[in-house]
């Protein structure tokens, strides 16, 4: 069964001290600081910490360095700090479908690395598991290896920062870019599941980046839908330890942040008329 997230945040006893439970989202963003590297969850508009963006935005921390798969879309998700102006740098696979970050990309506002989704998943992990750089073939051939792509432009549009040159290897007769680790500052993921100690079970599509932006953080804010006591979690079920995760906010599957947006919705129309996607 569920635990009451302020019953077990409360320190009356040895075990309660233990319990990694923040019951307030602003509180556990609270010391992210101006310039913090993000690795954030979420893949799509699904899995996104809508609490914690919301949080920090509040807490107003700026220049950040944002790694994830992609950037929110207008209004939503990461989409808010964008409008807000907090976000200065990007790593991510994918852009699309967010005319705010196209404009202040294009305009010399925000600093974009893109990388191939593999690549930024390898890197993640990487992070998390004190891999501090790794050989790929993803990229060799392409300016991901040579370098020149557009990381900023110049208000004039002229290229004012772009990549550098990868370093490459042969192995087995084979071309390799090297890859750095994405080590972040802060994790923030959302969960389906989780305990007190951190462990956490994430839900479908939301399992795709949520644990490797977790394993990624120094210190990792969860937030929970469903929270429980130690012990409660069947251990198979278990996608990620408590071990990646330092801080655990319990939101409650109906509460703030519930809502489960679709970021592209098709419809099937009648037989005579074509399918709409809007």
């Amino acid at each position: 069964m569920p635990v009451d997230p302020l019953q077990n945040s409360a320190p009356t006893t040895d075990d309660a001290t233990l319990s990694k439970v923040v019951p307030d989202p602003v509180e556990a963003v609270a010391d992210i600081p101006d310039g913090a590297t993000l690795a954030v969850g979420g893949f799509g508009s699904c899995g996104i910490p809508s609490l914690l963006i919301d949080a920090l935005r509040t807490a107003g921390p700026r220049g950040l360095h944002v790694v994830s798969n992609n950037c929110g879309v207008d209004g939503w998700g990461l989409g808010l700090l964008l409008e807000s102006g907090q976000i200065d740098r990007v790593t991510a696979s994918y852009v699309g479908d967010n005319k705010e970050f196209a404009r202040r990309y294009l305009s010399g506002e925000l600093e974009v690395e893109l990388i191939p989704q593999g690549t930024l998943a390898e890197r993640l992990r990487a992070a998390g598991s004190g891999i501090p750089a790794f050989f790929t073939p993803a990229g060799v051939g392409t300016q991901i290896a040579e370098g020149g792509l557009p990381w900023r432009y110049a208000s004039d549009g002229s290229v004012a920062l772009a990549s550098p040159p990868r370093r490459t290897e042969v192995f087995d007769g084979r071309t390799y870019v090297l890859e750095r680790a994405a080590q972040a500052d802060f994790g923030l993921v959302r969960a389906w599941k989780g305990d007190t100690d951190g462990n956490l079970v994430f839900r479908r599509a939301a399992r795709n980046f949520n644990p490797l932006c977790a394993m990624a953080g120094r210190v990792t804010v969860a937030e929970v839908e469903e929270l429980y006591a130690p012990g409660e979690l069947d251990p198979d079920e278990v996608h990620l330890p408590g071990i990646f995760v330092q801080r655990v906010v319990p939101v409650g599957p109906d509460g703030p942040g519930a809502e489960k947006r679709i970021e592209k919705l098709t419809e099937r129309r009648p037989a005579a008329q074509e399918e709409t996607t809007r």
